[in-house]
């Protein structure tokens, strides 16, 4: 109990802990609330009660107005500025009973001309300067989560998966950060293909419904959870099978359980080791696509017979037909100008 039980009975103290997470327009930090639970455990070390004023949003401890004053022996103020503004004055008016206590503030007052603390331990004044108290934070973290979302498009039903994925990410605490792989409008800030790239290799998972968003995070041994947008299942659950990947559930699948289950496996160290194998996997089929052209673009291999017979009169009356259906003739695409001049593009190109 260091020296506080020296001179004191901690049973006899008992402790507010305030701050501007106890009023409602203090504009509380996270760096308030891990300096407060900094506080909370220095307390609880010494076995002195206490209690922590709050107001909304925050739920962690009591409402101000209803503690009472008289109940305590101790009051803090724990991180921020502290002035003489009319929300310091009600924290010293209310608790002007206690033992008033100031830690990690940033003072705007010389401590020597106006002392409203009988013990103040700044982060910084015109006297002194301590370091932050968050820097002894121990919290454990939540995962950085990248949600990599596709727009609305024919034949997906992107609503029911964007549902469902908002369900997941509310159910679970996150740092969620919007991607978005499109470059020619993107509506999350990023301007090239590597700001993209580099962003979605700095995610602890990605949850996504674009076939990109697994394939950049898989590249990068970002493990992903992803969700499949077309009914029955369309190219992104195509691509997780090809290169061994299991976690992709498809729209029958978007049970609450079952989106839980996959968002806990893609954070698990076993997803992180088979994202690695789904990139050597892909590398390996990448380089077999490549031989594969190299052998078609051999003299008189593939392509070449390909196109040689394409230009012949029967398969190129097929092929102009497959582009334009029924339109063999050029009088019957004459009403569409851009037909008439794929037309014609079509016709120069044979000869």
């Amino acid at each position: 109990m260091d020296d506080f039980g020296a001179h004191s009975e901690a049973g006899a103290f008992k402790a507010v802990i305030a701050g501007w997470f106890s009023y409602a327009y203090g504009h509380a930090t996270a760096g308030d609330l891990l300096a407060r639970d900094i506080v909370r455990e220095w307390l609880d070390e010494l076995g002195i009660a206490h209690v922590t004023a709050v107001a909304p949003p925050f739920t962690e401890g009591a409402a101000l107005d209803s503690i009472d004053p008289a109940e305590f022996t101790h009051a803090f103020f724990v991180c921020g500025p502290f002035g003489r503004g009319p929300l310091e004055a009600d924290f010293l008016g209310r608790f002007a009973g206690c033992r008033l206590i100031g830690l990690n503030l940033s003072l705007d007052y010389d401590p020597d001309q106006w002392r409203p603390f009988d013990f103040v331990i700044e982060r910084d004044s015109l006297a002194s300067a301590n370091p932050d108290l968050v820097f002894a934070s121990r919290a454990a973290l939540p995962p950085v989560v990248g949600v990599c979302l596709r727009e609305a498009h024919p034949d997906v039903d992107v609503g029911t998966a964007n549902l469902a994925i908002g369900r997941l990410l509310v159910r679970h605490e996150a740092a969620r950060v919007p991607i978005e792989t499109r470059l020619d409008a993107n509506g999350t800030g990023l301007r090239s293909r590597g700001e993209i790239e580099a962003l979605i290799g700095r995610m602890d998972i990605v949850v996504t419904t674009r076939l990109h968003g697994v394939v950049l995070a898989l590249k990068n041994g970002v493990p992903a959870l992803a969700v499949d947008s077309v009914p029955g299942g369309g190219k992104v659950s195509q691509q997780c099978a090809t290169i061994g990947w299991p976690n992709v559930l498809r729209l029958d699948e978007l049970d609450d359980e079952r989106l839980d289950r996959a968002y806990e496996f893609a954070l698990s160290q076993a997803a992180r080791r088979l994202a690695r194998k789904s990139t050597e996997r892909g590398r390996a089929g990448v380089e077999a696509v490549r031989q594969q052209l190299v052998a078609g673009l051999a003299t008189n291999g593939p392509v070449e017979r390909a196109f040689a017979n394409r230009r012949a009169t029967e398969s190129r009356q097929a092929f102009l037909a497959r582009i334009a259906p029924g339109t063999a003739d050029p009088g019957g695409i004459r009403q569409s100008k851009s037909m008439t001049r794929i037309w014609r593009r079509l016709r120069r190109a044979f000869g």
